[in-house]
């Protein structure tokens, strides 16, 4: 059993995580004014989950006005709030969610300045419009002399020979040796059923995906705050780096969840992907299932119907 750590259930500025269970109105409202340094969360998205009820679109967008402006009352000058999103469905339409919240952070004063894209290779299938496989960060600073640390997310450079050819550092490395800026679409393997951290929860972070957020946006001893915590993953990216997390959730079992994988991490026993890990590749991980079937010649025959359209991506022989 992992050594226990100590995760309180009130924020008090000494602790170094929070854990608060109910709703995430009533601990923001425990919380001073500007004690928070990063804000990081992916809310509901009104879809009818079991941690939320369906709502129609306006009274989602008024619960969702009620949690932003608490969070903008506890977000330090400097700090930062970064609210992930995607869609959610009515009638057979996708409503892009970081549209409709937009207006609320801009009207309380906060400038955006990125609009991540999180891209990932898995997720549902669609048969009436193009499979999504991505959802947004919307990135927002409360005033504009805010941290922002770049080379601890740096990616390597695709040309690290590259030199400059003419001008006065002809012959120089023209590049950061410590890595590029990653850019703003990051390709992040969303967690499904093979993923080293996949729990219970249909809607889970990668730590990955936070740890880039945390690095760059805070500093060391600095607090994390997630309202809408589900198993704990941005509590868990703020102690790996040093940082300190608060954080709620509703339900029992996620609460009991988070506790656990806050522990391991706490105790470096969490299995984590790594940040800097490549995306899978099926090639080099000796995977046999590469040949498509429609590229031999003993196609059978209840098969061959679906083989009559041709694509760029199928030759016959």
């Amino acid at each position: 059993m992992p050594k226990q750590f100590s995760i309180a259930q009130k924020f008090t500025p000494d602790a170094r995580a929070v854990l608060h269970e109910g709703d995430c109105l009533d601990m923001l409202r425990a919380i001073p004014n500007e004690a928070i340094q990063l804000i990081v969360t992916s809310p509901p998205y009104n879809l009818g989950k079991e941690y939320e009820a369906k709502l129609h679109v306006d009274v989602y967008v008024e619960e969702q006005r009620k949690v932003i402006t608490e969070c903008f009352r506890v977000l330090a000058d400097g700090g930062s709030i970064c609210w992930q999103v995607g869609n959610f469905v009515e009638d057979g339409a996708i409503i892009p969610i970081d549209t409709l919240l937009y207006p609320i952070f801009s009207g309380l004063g906060l400038k955006m300045r990125n609009r991540i894209v999180w891209h990932f290779e898995h997720g549902l299938h669609c048969s009436r419009r193009l499979s999504g496989r991505y959802e947004t960060i919307i990135w927002f600073t409360k005033g504009d002399k805010y941290v922002f640390n770049v080379d601890p997310i740096r990616v390597p450079q695709k040309y690290p020979g590259k030199k400059y050819f003419r001008g006065p550092k002809v012959g120089q490395y023209s590049c950061n040796p410590l890595g590029k800026n990653p850019g703003d679409v990051w390709t992040v393997p969303n967690v499904k059923s093979n993923h080293v951290e996949k729990t219970g929860h249909p809607c889970q972070f990668p730590v990955e995906l936070i740890e880039r957020l945390v690095l760059s946006l805070t500093q060391v001893n600095d607090w994390v705050l997630d309202p809408f915590l589900g198993t704990g993953t941005s509590i868990i990216a703020a102690i790996r780096n040093g940082r300190r997390g608060v954080g709620a959730e509703i339900l029992r079992k996620y609460i009991e969840l988070a506790k656990t994988r806050i522990n391991l991490a706490a105790n470096g026993e969490l299995p984590v992907r790594p940040m800097a890990k490549p995306v899978f590749d099926p090639k080099y991980a000796g995977k046999n299932l590469l040949t498509a079937p429609w590229l031999v010649d003993d196609t059978l025959p209840e098969q061959s119907i679906l083989l009559e359209k041709t694509t760029p991506y199928r030759i016959r022989k």
